[in-house]
């Protein structure tokens, strides 16, 4: 009995089910016009493996949601998105993704902006099934003026004056999918982050109507303590509709404590903005790789990168 079966079958005998798939898997559940989650923050623990398929598929007509790095800039210049919702879109150490500040500049995709603290509210909305939730965040500022389809709310309660208050209402993000990376999961779909910070991935995870997460290893049910303590285990089974195991999956963007950021890659990658020849010989290489496999090949055979 080889051991891919072996461990389904004592899932199967525990009644949980087996939720791996390739990431080749996970895209053909996805379908043009859908909106996507893309969990992470920055530059930081991006399901990178998950973005390389989407690049390389057929996809179209895109909607991503994030707290935005390379994948809104690779996926703005692959024409793949129509629109992109954030609270920011940095690579961290190059403050402005470049891809995104082209295709901003050229108009190449819609975009709603919202703060962090705004963007939090709507992810948190979706996470427990609300229709928005209020906030004074973005009173009196740009916010308002750059979104015309914010509303605000009166609040039912009377404060201590007996007033009323009017509240921005963040409606709840509709995501039609979440795709987010963990250090660790099992077969079954508990993700684990060992990393100093969560991105709000849950929030990512039970916002969406499907989930799909990547891992840098898939380990058994039992073994999830081996190398954090409960309190890294924020992602419930229950949410999550495929596992795929992705060494390295998070790369160029770090994912601590299993690795940390390919800089040199990132530079690379940054440098592609400005350079049609540099972005379609980047393509080639690396957003046409047929595999995560062959991308990791390719990585370990280029002297200077895959040594975050």
């Amino acid at each position: 009995m080889n051991t891919t079966y072996a461990a389904s079958a004592l899932l199967a005998s525990e009644g949980r089910p087996d939720k791996r798939m390739t990431e080749d898997e996970v895209v053909a559940r996805l379908a043009d016009g859908m909106t996507i989650g893309i969990g992470g923050w920055g530059s930081r623990r991006k399901p990178m493996s998950l973005v390389r398929a989407i690049a390389r598929s057929e996809l179209r007509d895109l909607t991503i949601v994030c707290y935005g790095g390379p994948e809104v800039g690779i996926l703005s210049a692959l024409g793949k998105l129509r629109r992109a919702v954030y609270g920011f879109v940095s690579l961290d150490s190059i403050p402005l993704e470049p891809h995104f500040r082209k295709a901003r500049q050229q108009g190449m995709i819609d975009v709603v902006e919202l703060d962090e603290g705004a963007f939090y509210l709507g992810l948190l909305a979706a996470a427990h099934r609300v229709p928005f939730y209020p906030t004074r965040a973005g009173l009196g500022s740009d916010m308002l003026l750059m979104n015309p389809d914010l509303e605000t709310v009166t609040s039912p309660y009377p404060d201590v004056d007996g007033l009323h208050e009017e509240l921005v209402a963040i409606p709840a993000f509709r995501l039609d999918a979440s795709l987010v990376h963990m250090n660790r999961a099992d077969a079954a779909g508990n993700g684990q982050f060992l990393g100093p910070d969560l991105y709000f991935d849950d929030l990512f995870a039970k916002a969406a109507s499907t989930t799909y997460m990547s891992c840098e290893r898939v380990v058994p049910t039992g073994e999830l303590l081996a190398e954090g303590s409960f309190h890294t285990l924020k992602i419930p089974r229950l949410f999550v509709d495929g596992v795929v195991e992705a060494p390295r999956g998070a790369h160029f963007t770090e994912c601590p404590p299993d690795y940390g950021r390919d800089e040199a890659f990132q530079r690379a990658y940054a440098a592609t903005a400005n350079d049609a020849e540099a972005w379609n010989a980047f393509v080639d290489q690396w957003l046409e790789a047929p595999s995560h496999e062959e991308y990791l090949n390719r990585l370990d055979a280029e002297s200077g990168f895959g040594r975050g």
